[in-house]
């Protein structure tokens, strides 16, 4: 018999789940499908971020002498697969499947996670031969492209991206654009355009120095700024090349303004944006993200050296992100956005909010039908809902990467269900796709009464992550982790989020961003730790340095309230009321398949019958705590009376004070029978030292509350209180040791536990008490 510590459906929920996942995981026997069947150890052993000592490892972690550091991909098909998470990270490890299946991947290759352990342990060096075997890996590239990196006659272009075991969206780093330097960018103009060329450029040096140098991206985004308002122009793609020229002079002074240089030397450009790659490992967001994941036990993160494909060659190219289904409801329809002539970071950054992927089947229709083919296989192929990165040049589609969506736990439970109905999963891998804290997601409040705050609605954004949140507007990390600690609910308001972001992020109820789309990095992460979130809402206008919010004219500030609903996009003026959730639909069903495999019942903790019937609806099979001592919480009479026990000098006394609580608890315990009806309810009784029935305030001022309410001399209370106070009172005066000094408080509870039972018996109610005592040892 397990029972649940917690009084709340959420955990009688996931403790069903956790019953569920560890029978399927102890007896399928037949999990099927080739990539399925190759990743299923490597998932089980990366959903708490620790490695299996089975999962598959490189060379050197099985004996052998040879160290393989880097593995290619390409048109010849791929030296790795999906299986190899732990080697590869996500991203390489799914670009090797990918193109093994015969997808259009950009050919490149991965330096192994175990690189990225020996760069650090060998202080920041790349390892005796890494290089080397990164250069003989390059030229496999450029024979795959016809192009050679470095050379303007025909140059190869590169990017360099990070991923590790267990995905870490948007917290460690990418450069793109790798290669290009005056002479090159020339080359590039005259074989491509010339404006595609120079916007290219002026991104490696805005990217390469804030990721590699250290100049912060707000020094490259103040001159881009400046130079439109002086060309009179609102989009970046409106400058012209003769404008994007100008800029690049501007940003190589950004580099000198900050004594820094941007090299020129297209291969040592790459070797230091490995560098950078594995120096972001241990950067403080990844290591906070890690930290608020639990996960524990990788190498570090691998890194990906792709070639460049262009989605910013003009109007017939673009860039995207989609998932295979939508990330927050399930729903099988394609769920994302895109942008013409921009690059990937344009999307994910919210740097430019996107168009929706549906407009994508008009703009470019034969790109729109590639890409959903190719959507469609990598969903069978993985039995899963797929997040996809894609660009396309000059109307060719290319897939840059894929893994498994970051989503809600409403969409979690939908996609399971879906992909069982659709032939795609058994119930028992259907099963094993949810995590407990989707259900904990799902059993969040929503708003009471949507139809009451309508006039108070004062703007609508994208609905990036869905549920209710209601808190107080602050616009830094720092602020919402300060709003956590006092336990004070926050609403998070940025003008877009960045990785750095994720402390508050994770510390706040609610995310509300001024740009930025569904795919955006704000949008990714508060999905997938079940955050609401608004992005894009462009009524906003945001004031970071002076901490304000404008919407219509109205100025907000730091400790405002507001509320936003996730499922519509509203953003609404003060605290909305919030109602309790349901288990019904989707979830209901999904639970009577766990229920089916589960050998063990699940128990809750409940003190009231409002609680029991709660845990009742949500499946609980019995309480298997009811702490009595927290009836007496529930009313100022209740504690008045305990009070008057505590102060009482004689047993006479204590009597009376306790006449008072029977018939309380009396009906409580009545109401928590009826409530579970045929099945077992344990009741502890009174366990807790006394003081903690007093007040919590000065001592003054407690002498003073009880004596108005008992009517006796503040000398006595003051007495009273003396002899309660205990050096260690966890070990003092309480429990079985207080029933056993005060009998009379536990004939009270025996008394009260034995009537209720008979009282509901004789209305049908079959009443199942286990009577607890507490701190009984042997």
């Amino acid at each position: 018999m397990q029972r649940c510590n917690t009084k709340t459906p959420a955990l009688i929920s996931d403790c069903r789940l956790i019953v569920g996942l560890t029978l399927v995981a102890l007896t399928s026997a037949s999990l099927e499908s080739s990539a399925f069947q190759r990743n299923i150890r490597t998932e089980l052993s990366l959903k708490t971020g620790r490695v299996s000592e089975n999962v598959h490892m490189p060379l050197r972690l099985r004996g052998g002498k040879d160290v393989k550091r880097i593995y290619s991909f390409g048109k010849s098909g791929a030296e790795g697969d999906a299986s190899m998470k732990t080697i590869l990270g996500g991203k390489g490890a799914n670009c090797a499947e990918m193109a093994k299946i015969g997808l259009s991947v950009p050919p490149g290759f991965t330096i192994t996670c175990q690189t990225c352990a020996e760069y650090n342990k060998n202080g920041r060096k790349l390892p005796t031969g890494c290089w080397q075997e990164v250069l003989t890996n390059l030229k496999k590239v450029e024979s795959d492209m016809g192009l050679k990196f470095g050379d303007p006659s025909g140059p190869l272009l590169v990017s360099v991206r990070s991923g590790a075991a267990v995905s870490m969206p948007g917290m460690m780093d990418t450069v793109l654009n790798l290669g290009l330097n005056d002479e090159v960018v020339a080359g590039l103009a005259k074989k491509s355009n010339e404006r595609f060329a120079y916007d290219s450029y002026r991104r490696l040096l805005d990217m390469f120095g804030d990721v590699v140098i250290g100049v912060h991206h707000k020094h490259f985004e103040e001159a881009l700024e400046k130079l439109k308002r002086e060309k009179g122009v609102a989009m970046d793609n409106d400058l012209s090349a003769e404008d994007l020229k100008e800029l690049i002079v501007r940003y190589k002074q950004v580099y000198k303004n900050n004594g820094k240089e941007f090299p020129t030397d297209p291969l040592k450009q790459l070797e230091m944006a490995i560098q950078a790659v594995f120096d972001s490992w241990e950067c403080d967001r990844a290591r906070q993200y890690r930290d608020i994941q639990g996960i524990r036990g990788l190498d570090g993160t691998a890194v990906t050296v792709m070639s460049m494909v262009y989605g910013n060659l003009g109007k017939t190219s673009g860039t995207g992100v989609l998932f295979s289904r939508n990330p927050s409801t399930g729903e099988n329809k394609l769920y994302g956005e895109y942008l013409i002539d921009a690059q990937g970071e344009d999307v994910v950054a919210g740097i430019r909010t996107p168009d929706p992927i549906s407009k994508l089947q008009t703009v470019m229709p034969q790109a729109y039908k590639d890409l959903l083919a190719n959507v469609e296989k990598l969903e069978h192929h993985y039995k899963d809902m797929q997040d996809i990165e894609f660009t396309i040049q000059e109307n060719r589609l290319f897939m840059l990467q894929c893994r498994s969506g970051k989503r809600t736990g409403a969409s979690a439970i939908k996609i399971a269900v879906d992909l069982f109905k659709e032939g795609i999963l058994t119930k028992d891998e259907s099963i094993m796709k949810v995590e407990c804290a989707h259900l904990d997601q799902l059993l969040h409040p929503q708003f009471a009464d949507e139809s009451k705050y309508k006039t108070r609605v004062i703007a609508k954004g994208l609905p990036a992550s869905p549920g209710a949140a209601v808190g107080q507007i602050v616009f830094t990390p720092e602020e919402a982790e300060q709003h956590k600690a006092k336990g004070t609910p926050a609403i998070l308001v940025r003008a877009e989020t960045s990785p750095e972001d994720v402390g508050g992020m994770h510390a706040a109820e609610g995310v509300l961003t001024q740009r930025g789309g569904m795919t955006s990095h704000a949008a990714v992460v508060a999905r997938g730790w079940g955050k609401t979130c608004v992005t894009g809402c462009s009524a906003l206008k945001v004031d970071d340095e002076a901490k304000t919010l404008e919407i219509n004219g109205k100025v907000y500030k730091t400790g405002d309230w507001i509320s936003l609903n996730g499922n519509t996009g509203e953003v609404i003026e003060g605290k909305e009321s919030l109602a309790p959730p349901t288990i019904s639909g989707d979830l209901s069903t999904f639970m009577s398949w766990v229920d089916e495999r589960r050998k063990l019942k699940v128990f809750t903790n409940a003190d009231t019958p409002e609680d029991a019937a709660e845990a009742r609806r949500n499946g609980a099979e019995g309480i298997g705590l009811v702490r009595t001592e927290h009836m007496f919480f529930s009313s100022d009479e209740r504690l008045k009376a305990v009070r008057q026990m505590i102060m009482a000098e004689t047993v006479e006394a204590r009597k009376v004070a306790l006449s008072k609580l029977l018939p309380f608890q009396r009906s409580d315990f009545e109401g928590i029978f009826t409530a579970m009806n045929g099945l077992p309810v344990t009741i502890r009784l009174l366990d807790p030292p006394l003081h903690e029935f007093l007040p919590s305030a000065e001592m003054t001022d407690v002498v003073n509350q009880i004596a108005s309410e008992s009517g006796i001399t503040k000398e006595k209370v003051l007495e009273k209180i003396d002899k309660l106070h205990e050096v260690n009172p966890m070990l003092g005066l309480r429990g079985c040791r207080l029933g056993i000094v005060n009998p009379e408080i536990s004939e009270m509870q025996a008394r009260a536990i034995i009537e209720a039972a008979l009282n509901v018996k004789s209305k049908g109610i079959v009443a199942i008490p286990d009577i607890m005592v507490p701190l009984v040892g042997t």
